[in-house]
Parts: structure tokens; sequence; C-alpha cells
């Protein structure tokens, strides 16, 4: 994850600097510097960028497997002190206690609320990211662009390439970071990359040149608008600059993507389970030394030593956890948020109501 913070803050510095450069140019500069004029690009032009530069789409994260994600909702540091109880005391049952003697139902036990938590889990999860996918799949996004000198044309986000000539107008998405070189009443939300709540006026020109130019930030810049924010109200004639993950949105989106960090819930689960070791490995050599010395029966004391290592980790923790998880994904379903992974339900405290237990 650090590695990719670090290479995508290169990328944004280099990103930064054309962006910046871009805005300090006259109109007629711009156009000429990317190949185009106001007639906007030929097909045969808008094949070559593409081939270049690819299409207008941020690299996100792959799915996880199918494999993956079962082994995720299996496997966790409190399901593997579980299944180590499970098989020792299977070994112990199995070879070491006659057949009419034995019993299986503390195997049994661990074994099922591990399976009916992994399960539960692998299930939740899986609903929970083919609804994301099948809304995506219905979200389609256009935008108008100047083509061939031919007037307007409406063409899919993803098609979009540098030196496209793009219309803007009031509840628009920006397509990609775009110089702006007309503009009436432009005023654009920039919330989800600065966190301003209040729109931004934009102009086809600098308005304080000298002192944002030099600033080198140029989400500062009135003349540029950016892939991530909106259009509020007015309209407005862009020239594209940087398209997918070229743009400063696509940058951010980079920094993110890779191993999922660590939440407070997988610490906590985390320090559960080293609590519990450490338990283990402090009371049953006492337990097993102490039944040993004292009956001199070590397969006795050996199988009691086990049952309080046994005795000390709760079964159904597990299955209750993921069973509360699971409730507060329904309930955040029901307000109309999917919630793709469950262990980040313990994030979302104390925000919902089926989290506000404290008084």
């Amino acid at each position: 994850m650090r590695k990719n913070i670090h290479n995508a803050h290169n990328n944004m510095s280099s990103i930064s600097e054309k962006l910046v450069s871009f805005s300090k140019m006259e109109i007629d500069e711009v156009l000429k510097k990317m190949g185009t004029s106001y007639r906007g690009l030929n097909e045969a032009m808008v094949n070559e960028i593409r081939d270049e530069y690819g299409s207008n789409e941020i690299s996100y994260e792959k799915r996880e497997s199918v494999f993956k994600r079962i082994f995720d909702a299996f496997i966790n540091p409190f399901t593997i002190v579980l299944f180590v109880l499970a098989f020792i005391s299977v070994f112990t049952d199995v070879l070491l206690v006659a057949s009419e003697e034995r019993d299986l139902t503390t195997v049994i036990i661990i074994f099922s609320m591990v399976s009916v938590s992994g399960l539960l889990h692998f299930i939740q999860e899986t609903r929970s990211n083919n609804a994301a996918e099948k809304l995506n799949a219905m979200v389609h996004t256009t935008v108008a662009v100047e083509r061939d000198g031919i007037g307007r044309k409406e063409i899919p986000l993803a098609d979009i390439v540098p030196g496209d000539l793009v219309y803007l107008a009031a509840g628009d998405m920006i397509p990609a970071d775009v110089r702006i070189i007309q503009a009436k009443d432009l005023f654009i939300s920039q919330s989800s990359l600065t966190g301003e709540s209040e729109p931004i006026e934009k102009y086809s020109a600098l308005v304080n040149q000298t002192k944002k130019a030099l600033s080198g930030n140029p989400l500062d810049l009135e003349n540029l608008a950016f892939m991530g924010s909106n259009v509020v109200s007015g309209s407005a004639i862009c020239i594209v600059l940087t398209t997918g993950d070229n743009t400063c949105f696509g940058s951010m989106a980079k920094s993110i993507t890779g191993k999922r960090v660590e939440t407070s819930f997988d610490k906590g689960i985390n320090s559960v389970s080293w609590l519990l070791i450490r338990f283990m490995m402090f009371m049953v050599p006492i337990v097993l030394f102490i039944n040993g010395f004292t009956k001199g029966n070590w397969l006795e004391a050996f199988l009691f030593a086990l049952s309080v290592a046994v005795g000390l980790t709760p079964e159904m923790l597990p299955m209750i956890v993921t069973t509360n998880l699971a409730k507060g994904a329904v309930s955040m379903a029901k307000k109309k948020t999917i919630v793709k992974h469950l262990h980040s339900m313990q994030n979302f405290y104390p925000s919902y109501p089926c989290y506000q237990y404290r008084s």
C-alpha cells in the first residue's frame, strides 16, 4: 500500500505540472499543443490517440476470485485457533481413547459454528458484490463532444480522448481533466476532490494568475476542471487534457488499490485470538502437569488439559459476530447502502441506530 501511495504521489506531481502549464497557455496555444481545433478531432485521430492513451476509464481493484473469498470467509486468526483445537480433539479421540468412550460432540460443535459463520460471511458478501455490479451496469454516462466539425455528438464517457472538445451544462459530470476555453456563469462542485462544500466559479482564464498559478496546485486554478467533479450551474466548452488514470482523480484512485488496510475490527479479532492463545499457553501446561503428577495418569491429564483449552475458547463467537455484521449489512441495504465487505460494518459505528447501543 505504501509503495502504491508513493508511486501515485510521483504520478500526481507530474500530472499537476502538466495541468498547471496548460492553465498558463493561451487558448490557441492549448489547441495547437493538443493537436486539435474548434472543429474537434476526426475519427482517424481519435483512434490513434486512443491506441496511445487507452480508454477514459479508472483502473479499479479487480474483484477477488471465488476461492480467495471463500478462504477469507473461513480463515482468520480466531477460526485457526478453533480448527487447531478441533483437530487435536479428533486426534486424541481416534488414537488415544477407546471406541466406546469417544465423544465427538465438541468437534462437531466447533466445525458447525465455523461452517455457519463462514457460509454466512461468504453468501452476504457475494450478494452485496453482485448487487453493486448490477447497479454499475445500469449506469451509462454520455458526454457531448465536437467531432469532425459536424456539431455536438453524444458519446460514452469511456470514448473521450485527450484533445476532444466537450460541451458542459448544469448537471453534467466532468468527463476528464479539462481546460476551460469558454464559460458562462459556470459553477462546479469539487467536493469529491477537495472537500469544499461550496461550488467554485470557473472561467476561461486565470483570475488571480500570479497567486494561484504559483501555488503549484491545479485544483486551485479557475480555468481547469477535473474528473470526479460536476457542473452545478452554467455552461462551458472545454478541451480534454488528460484522461483515465492520468487524471488527478485517477491517480488518487490508484493509490487506494492493492491490499486492504486492516480495520479496527480486524485488529480486535487478532487481539482476542492472541489473548486466547496466551491463556492456553499458560493454563494448559499447568493443568497438564498438576494432574499428571498428582494422579499419575498422563493420558487422562492430557485430555483434561485439552478440555480446558476448548473451554477457554468461545466456539459460538465467530457465528455471533458474523450474524451481527450481516444484520447490520441488511439494515444498511434497507437504507439503500451496499456494504461489500462485512468487516467494514464496524467502521460505521456509531453512525447508524443498529449500533447505537450506548446511552
